[in-house]
C-alpha cells in the first residue's frame, strides 16, 4: 500500500504531497538528520514509506515529500493516548529512554502541509515539532500536563522488546527553508485541550 498506493495517487495527480517518516533512517548519526542524509531504514515499515518516497518521485516530477515523526492527534490510536490509558489503570509505567525523536502534532503538522500543498516546493522536506525527546521524557510531560498521579521509570529497549526495531535517534532536522512548527510541548498542550 505505502508503495503501490503512494504510485497510483501520484500517476493520477497533478502535484502530489506524500508524507513519509523519520524510520527512513537507521538511527546512528546522533544529530538531527536532514533531507540530503542517507537512507537506511532497519524495519519493514520503514522500508515501505521510503519504496513509497520513490514510487512517488518517480510517478510525478511535480512532487514533494514531506518527512515527519512521531505523530499524535485526533482519531486512531496514538503514543498520548496510549500513556493515558495506562497511567488511568497502573501506578507506575516503564517507558524507554534511549530513544529519541520529535513528537508532533497533527494538527501542527496539517496546517504546514495546507501551505506547502500551495506552494511551489518540490522534493524532499523534513517538517516535524520542533525540540526533541525520548519516549520517557514524552510520556512524563503528557501525565504531568494531564495532571495524572502515575510513577513514570525509565528503561532500555532492550529490556523493553518490540516486535519491529526502531532507530535510536530518529530526531529531523532541516537544510531547506521549510516551515517551522511549533515546539512539541506546544503541540501537547494543543492537543490536550482539543481532546479535553
Amino acid at each position: 500500500m505505502n508503495e503501490q498506493g503512494a504510485r497510483n495517487v501520484a500517476e493520477a495527480a497533478e502535484r502530489v504531497l506524500y508524507v513519509s517518516t523519520d524510520y527512513v533512517f537507521d538511527g546512528t548519526k546522533g544529530e538531527p538528520y536532514v533531507e540530503s542524509d542517507p537512507t537506511a531504514p532497519i524495519q519493514e515499515y520503514g522500508r515501505s514509506k521510503l519504496a513509497g518516497e520513490g514510487a512517488t518521485a518517480a510517478a510525478n516530477p511535480n512532487h514533494l515529500v514531506v518527512r515527519s515523526s512521531w505523530l499524535f492527534g485526533a482519531g486512531g490510536k496514538n503514543f498520548v493516548e496510549t500513556m493515558l490509558g495506562l497511567a488511568a489503570e497502573r501506578d507506575e509505567l516503564r517507558v524507554v529512554d534511549d530513544q529519541v525523536g520529535c513528537p508532533t502534532f497533527t494538527g501542527h503538522l496539517a496546517e504546514a502541509l495546507v501551505a506547502l500543498a500551495q506552494s511551489g516546493e518540490r522534493g524532499i522536506l523534513h517538517a516535524a515539532g520542533t525540540g526533541s525527546c525520548s519516549w520517557f521524557e514524552f510520556a512524563r510531560a503528557i501525565l504531568e500536563r494531564a495532571e495524572i498521579d502515575c510513577t513514570v521509570q525509565p528503561c532500555t529497549t532492550d529490556e523493553f522488546p518490540r516486535p519491529a526495531r526502531r532507530p535510536a535517534y530518529s530526531v529531523l532536522g532541516s537544510e531547506r527553508d521549510g516551515p517551522s512548527l511549533p515546539a512539541w510541548q506546544d503541540g501537547l498542550d494543543a492537543y490536550l485541550g482539543v481532546r479535553a
